[in-house]
């Protein structure tokens, strides 16, 4: 078994830092398909957050559980 290199809550943690600030957005889909995006992170909630995008076209999931980052389906970081 791997031993994960963070757990949870230092996840929120980190992701609650970001509130209110532009984030770049890399989210993998599976089967090479990968979507990256800029955006706000608008809401810090208890099980996820939300990115709203810059784009006006972005037609896609803004809300990620921490569990997707935690598992690195979805990686987020500060512009």
């Amino acid at each position: 078994m791997i031993k994960p290199s963070s757990d949870i809550s230092s996840v929120k943690k980190t992701i609650s830092d970001y509130f209110q600030k532009q984030v770049d957005v890399t989210v993998n889909l599976g089967r090479n398909k990968i979507v990256r995006f800029c955006g706000k992170l608008s809401g810090v909630y208890p099980a996820l957050f939300t990115v709203s995008p810059d784009d006006k076209n972005f037609l896609g999931k803004t809300s990620y559980s921490y569990a997707e980052v935690l598992c690195g389906n979805v990686k987020i970081k500060p512009l």
